[in-house]
């Protein structure tokens, strides 16, 4: 098997920086039902690990986050029988972030996050994220976007339609996606203690 990579490049040529997971007393804790301020600064991506992790132990969904694919670089054999990755490149993903299932139903959706204070950049999205969100629309699946202002500590999930309504005028119009739009037509999900964000409570919406 290979070893821990020991050095990572995004696209950009950039070095990644990693990570350590924050610690606690787990996520056995029952759903609290008023805001929090305790993880104001915490990257959407965390949150969303954690809210995961959440359903699955609560059983009430399997949601996990794609790996995100690497270029191999170079390989050290320190031992006959091993293997040692010591450096590697991201690559774009080919599709959004995050799959699993939830009531008997495929979810397939894209989370990001901005410093913005009044638009989100659709330059944060892909073509081929698009179109792979159509697709699984195509085939029954429920595709979504969860957009986090990190500023003001608070999500929106936005349908795959309302996305797209912005994507196919941003040659001719806007670049962004309006914040007051997004308050108007998305749904906020609130950041919570647990589950963080609550993203589930939306989709009972359309599936009821």
């Amino acid at each position: 098997m290979y070893g821990v990579t020991t050095l990572f490049h995004y696209p950009n040529g950039k070095k990644a920086k990693v990570a350590k997971e924050p610690e606690g007393e787990g996520i056995s804790r029952e759903v609290s039902n008023s805001p929090t301020y305790a993880n104001r600064g915490m990257n959407l991506e965390t949150l969303l690990n954690e809210t995961n992790e959440f359903y699955r132990i609560h059983q009430r969904a399997v949601i996990h986050k794609k790996p995100t694919p690497l270029q191999i670089v170079k390989v050290d054999y320190p031992k006959r029988s091993a293997a040692k990755v010591t450096e590697a490149y991201f690559k774009q993903a080919s599709t959004t972030d995050y799959n699993g299932v939830y009531r008997g139903k495929y979810i397939d959706f894209e989370a990001k996050e901005t410093n913005n204070k009044t638009s989100f950049p659709l330059g944060n999205f892909h073509e081929h994220q698009i179109e792979h969100m159509r697709e699984c629309e195509r085939h029954g699946g429920i595709c979504f976007v969860i957009i986090r202002f990190s500023r003001y500590n608070t999500q929106y999930v936005l349908t795959t339609e309302q996305l797209v309504q912005w994507w196919e005028q941003r040659l001719t119009g806007r670049k962004s996606i309006p914040l007051s739009f997004i308050e108007q037509d998305a749904i906020e999900v609130p950041t919570r203690a647990l589950p963080s964000i609550d993203y589930l409570t939306v989709l009972d919406q359309w599936l009821d």
